[in-house]
Formats: C-alpha cells, structure tokens, sequence
C-alpha cells in the first residue's frame, strides 16, 4: 500500500471537545469505545494532561486508543524537547508522524491545547489551528462544538461546565458518544 493509499483515521466512535474561556482550558472526551455496531466500553479515558514548563498541556484523541498513545508519548518528548512550546511541539510531531515509517501507519486524530493555543493534527501531516477558542473532534465534535459556541455566548459558565455540558448535548444526538465524560482543566 503506497502513502496515497493509507487510510486516514475515521472520525467515528467518540467526541473531544476543548474550550479556552476566562483564561482557562478544559478538553473532555466520552467514554464510549465501539467496534463496528457494537458498543464494548462505557468509560475509556481519552484525554490526557502534559506538564511542561509553560502549564499545563490538555490532550485528547480520536481513533486507535494504541496508536493514540504511542504518540502521546512521542508529544511529551516533543514538549520536554522545545521546553513546553506547544505549537513548535505540534508541528515537529506531525513532521515525525508524517514521514517514519513505523509512525505512518498510526490511526489517530489528536486535538492539543493550552491556555493560549489549540491544534488538530492527524498523520498525513495536517496541523489544523482552529481560529476560535474551541476544538473538536470526533463523530459527535461538530454537535459538541455547536453546543459549546451557544453556552459560551448565553451563560456564565467557566470552561469546564460548558465542555461538560457540551458533551452532554452531543451524547444525546449522536449514537457514538456517551455521557460517561472525562474532563482535564488547566491550573
């Protein structure tokens, strides 16, 4: 299989949703992992917490858990590498995913963020900044991402509740997120 054939992670199957909001970052994911039509776990952790001399890094991903933290993995070497810079930290990851030859192959989609900054990345070498304060992915992101737009604009919640609230939402309208909800803030 040449690279113009690789398949690209499939969006399905789970829902992060990260908010920047009154100086703070929170990212939340589901718990819910599926194969095929099936529904196999109700409260898988897909989000995780990096400490860098910057704060706190969140993480979240979509796709193949192992191959998620395979490059979880690779990120906190990056992070510790360029002292806690997330964006040289994101770009040099998605270089080295897009052009190793074990990496190549890994299916995920990782939504990164601090305080100041999110990124999508995915291994075809795409590092996406999205242009406001929220980030999403996965198969309920776009609903979550909807909701998380009206709270920020219609109530006085901090970053965490609108995320947990959010997911709430998405897990009520798409079949692939549940409403068992992991949450990591920033300090």
């Amino acid at each position: 299989m040449n690279r113009s054939e690789k398949k690209y992670p499939s969006i399905l199957s789970t829902t992060i949703l990260g908010v920047r909001y009154k100086r703070k970052a929170a990212l939340g994911g589901d718990g819910q992992v599926t194969f095929g039509d099936m529904a196999l776990k109700q409260k898988a952790v897909k989000v995780r917490k990096f400490y860098s001399e910057k704060g706190a890094v969140l993480s979240g991903f979509a796709g193949a858990a192992a191959d998620a933290l395979t490059l979880f993995e690779k990120f906190e070497g990056k992070l510790d590498e360029f002292n806690g810079n997330l964006k040289r930290s994101v770009v040099e990851l998605a270089k080295e995913w897009r052009t190793d030859k074990y990496l190549r192959h890994l299916d995920a989609l990782l939504a990164l963020m601090d305080n100041r900054s999110s990124f999508i990345l995915s291994g075809d070498g795409n590092v996406i900044e999205p242009d406001g304060p929220i980030i999403a992915i996965g198969s309920g992101g776009g609903y979550a991402q909807a909701a998380a737009m009206a709270l920020m604009k219609s109530t006085k919640l901090n970053a965490s509740e609108i995320v947990k609230k959010s997911l709430n939402i998405a897990s009520e309208i798409c079949i692939y997120t549940n409403d068992s909800i992991t949450i990591m803030e920033t300090e």
